[in-house]
């Protein structure tokens, strides 16, 4: 199949620079939509089994799989543990986020409709929220809350270093490469 996803409806073909002065918040949340685009611009373009190739073997990790792992990531933090929102699973047993064994045009579109959702629902959580403000749930293994500011660093860290690993995909790929 040589089409393009459904998806790529969803996908940027540009990227807003974070700010290089601004208040904490600005710069907090510039540089996670930063992160954003460069995750979806990794993905522009490509075919649903592009999406799905894999890094090397035995590793599992794909483009696709980073959507889905950085769907997760965002869902968790912001809606389950800060929010308090209830777990939700959106993979099923023996498909977690980055175990993507199949993919079609639809479930393509499916996974980059879950990403576009999560992320305005994440934005508008942030935008109601204090930098200090603390999670709600706590976290299952330490039983620590973090605040909302900690949080956003741990999204950007997570997205850089993903982003790293869709560069690295990408490449292998087409040859396409990037900041």
């Amino acid at each position: 199949m040589t089409s393009r996803p459904q998806a790529d409806d969803h996908l940027t073909t540009k990227r807003t620079e974070p700010p290089t002065v601004a208040d904490e918040r600005t710069l907090l949340t510039g540089f996670l939509d930063y992160h954003r685009q460069t995750l979806l611009l990794k993905c522009a373009g490509l075919t649903p089994e592009q999406l799905l190739a894999r890094a090397t073997p035995p590793s599992s990790l794909s483009l696709l799989g980073l959507v889905r792992h950085l769907t997760m990531v965002e869902r968790v933090w912001l809606q389950e543990r800060f929010r308090g929102e209830p777990e939700v699973e959106f993979y099923g047993p023996g498909d977690g986020d980055f175990e993507v064994t199949e993919a079609d045009e639809q479930s393509v579109a499916e996974a980059f409709a879950r990403y576009t959702e999560t992320v305005a629902s994440c934005r508008r959580i942030v935008d109601g929220a204090d930098l200090d403000d603390l999670t709600r749930a706590p976290h299952r293994r330490t039983g620590e809350h973090f605040s909302l500011r900690w949080i956003l660093i741990h999204l950007v860290e997570e997205y850089a270093r993903h982003n790293g690993h869709a560069d690295l995909l990408r490449e292998a790929l087409d040859g396409q490469v990037g900041e």
